[in-house]
């Protein structure tokens, strides 16, 4: 999610009570001496005088000669220790806390960090490998493997401004092994991370808070300027988050954000998260990709794109089984930049959504972000050949009203002539990045006749719901079923809804057949579906279970549960005490355990 607002930086390098200390004010000094032990009720906050915990038999990060071609390793990160801020830190910090406080302090609850990361979106330390309990039920042999979920977890509490899609990666796995679990998490060991720890401070700006106004955009750009300058960063190997998700494709399992390459990692056999390295496809790759690739079950290719501010606004690509990229297809058809988190393919099409979010100079002008909404743009869905090798064959079909930023899967039907297409549609679009809370998404289906151009729609379900998932085996064909989380508001996570989105066809009734609230006061995030027997392809759509981590605000517990996908309530088969919690995310992921031995 940290994409679109790193216009900056890419042009370089081409509510709840608060859990902050009631002191904090945005004209504190560096977190290098920062006081801010209110942070976490249950660790410590990671401060400069922090040590990563790890485990005595813990092996080794891979010497660098067993680095994969063309990823950029990360250099080992020593431990942390108390050091004196350099002078040029102590004078970069000393006016970043001055536009912090005169010039563009976090006013709007949005981008208030005693806000954002209150309650459960508080950051947390890294863990270890540690052992968990299952409290209820137990764990289905096809569990075999590692649930990891991504999103962000700021490795420095922000001195201003900070929305909920900054914050460096942090990847929460479960690894399951004969009916034992054992949780870790980790970062994801950007370059920007990297940079930062051995800085002991931030050093690059958050790219979705930290760019609003003229004068606050002139001034953080020229700070960032001269850090670069004064050899503090190389924005030339890049200054993404990999926060909001995670892909396994080409042999490689990847940590996305949109604003920078994928960044590979691996997990060792006792659970531990490695990582790679950044990975440019032997340097094919430049700039950014999406977070959410599709991977065709069949073929498994993975199709990608990536979009930015400057012409080509939007260029598809695919990456090979040997994880070989092809050549970009640049569509220049999108004449202006819009934001494209998400897309979905059929087994003949690739299909994008041009919608009303995207740059807007006037309200960067006005003080707010680059980024904002247009109700005079009418959205468009666009459609190419999926093997396409330039856009000739790209066509767009005006869909007034259609607003996604996720999608959850699209088909063929009537021997390729029409395409149907399953999403949440969000239907306050102008409050997706600074209202959250008062989003309501309607998961809708769309039809494209490609003969005639005609588009129809209808609700699919009127609830409040989004993050839906399928059975990974139907990308890019048609399925029955989607898991959807439940907003109450979002970006909190009440419960998950399964719906058949084969009904409705004709009495247009809503479409949930199941659900599970995880009770008062719980919350929990995107729901993933694991398949019981994935390689018996006579197994139901349904047969499988549904995964997510769920924390309790009252009592202060995570916890991982498996629910049974067929069950008309997803009754829960197995719940697992999770040694600590873990916060609020975005996008997760299995991996199968056949399939982590190869990484």
């Amino acid at each position: 999610m940290d994409g679109f607002s790193s216009t900056f930086l890419s042009t370089l390098s081409q509510h709840p009570k608060s859990l902050l200390s009631p002191n904090y004010s945005p004209n504190t000094s560096s977190s290098l001496t920062l006081k801010v032990t209110s942070v976490r009720i249950e660790e410590r906050p990671q401060t400069t005088t922090t040590t990563i915990r790890t485990k005595p038999q813990e092996k080794p990060t891979p010497p660098s000669k067993q680095t994969p071609k063309r990823e950029l390793p990360v250099k080992p990160i020593p431990s942390r220790k108390p050091q004196e801020p350099s002078f040029p830190s102590v004078i970069f910090n000393a006016f970043d806390d001055f536009i912090n406080t005169f010039i563009d302090p976090p006013l709007r609850s949005s981008v208030d960090p005693r806000y954002v990361l209150s309650n459960n979106f508080a950051p947390v330390d890294e863990l270890p490998p540690t052992d968990c309990e299952i409290v209820e039920g137990s764990l289905p042999p096809c569990l075999d493997g590692a649930y990891i979920r991504n999103g962000p977890n700021p490795q420095y509490l922000p001195r201003g401004p900070y929305h909920l899609f900054d914050g460096d990666g942090m990847l929460h796995s479960i690894r399951i092994s004969q009916g034992k679990a054992t949780l870790c998490s980790r970062y994801v060991k950007t370059y920007k991370y990297t940079i930062e720890r051995e800085v002991g401070s931030p050093v690059i700006p958050n790219v979705f808070s930290g760019f609003n106004g003229l004068t606050a955009s002139a001034a953080r750009g020229a700070i960032t300027a001269a850090r670069a300058i004064a050899g503090q960063f190389n924005p030339t190997n890049g200054i993404g988050l990999a926060n909001t998700s995670l892909a396994l494709f080409g042999g490689k399992l990847f940590a996305h954000g949109e604003s920078d390459l994928p960044y590979a990692v691996k997990l060792a056999r006792d659970g531990d998260i490695i990582t790679l390295g950044r990975h440019d496809f032997d340097g094919n790759l430049i700039m950014s990709m999406t977070a959410h690739p599709k991977i065709d079950p069949e073929t498994n290719e993975a199709f990608a794109f990536r979009y930015g501010p400057m012409p080509p606004f939007l260029s598809y690509f695919r990456v090979e089984p040997n994880g070989t990229k092809t050549p970009d297809v640049p569509i220049f058809s999108m004449t202006r930049p819009s934001f494209l988190h998400d897309f979905a393919i059929t087994k003949k099409y690739a299909i994008f959504s041009d919608i009303q979010i995207g740059m807007n100079p006037i309200e960067l002008i006005t003080g707010g972000s680059p980024m904002g909404t247009d109700s005079g743009k009418i959205p468009r869905i666009g459609v190419i050949p999926r093997y396409a090798k330039d856009e000739s064959e790209m066509r767009w079909f005006d869909v007034p009203g259609f607003n996604i930023i996720h999608a959850i899967n699209a088909w063929d039907e009537d021997g390729g002539n029409t395409i149907v297409l399953v999403a949440p549609n969000i239907l306050s679009v102008e409050h997706t990045l600074e209202r959250m809370e008062m989003i309501h998404a309607c998961v809708e289906k769309v039809k494209i006749d490609l003969k005639t151009g005609m588009v129809s729609r209808h609700p699919v379900s009127t609830r409040n719901l989004d993050f839906g998932v399928i059975n990974p085996a139907y990308v890019g064909k048609k399925n029955k079923y989607v898991y959807a989380a439940i907003g109450d508001p979002m970006p909190k996570v009440t419960g998950v809804a399964k719906l058949d989105v084969s009904v409705a066809e004709t009495d247009r009734r809503d479409c949930i057949v199941a659900c599970r609230l995880f009770g008062e006061g719980c919350f929990g995030g995107e729901p993933f579906f694991v398949a019981k027997n994935p390689n018996n392809p006579e197994a139901d759509e349904d047969d499988g279970y549904v995964v997510s981590y769920v924390h309790n605000e009252k009592t202060g517990e995570s916890r991982f549960l498996v629910m049974d996908a067929k069950s008309p309530s997803l009754d829960i088969v197995a719940a697992v005490k999770l040694p600590r919690r873990v916060p609020y995310g975005f996008h997760g992921l299995f991996v199968r355990e056949n399939d982590l031995t190869k990484l």
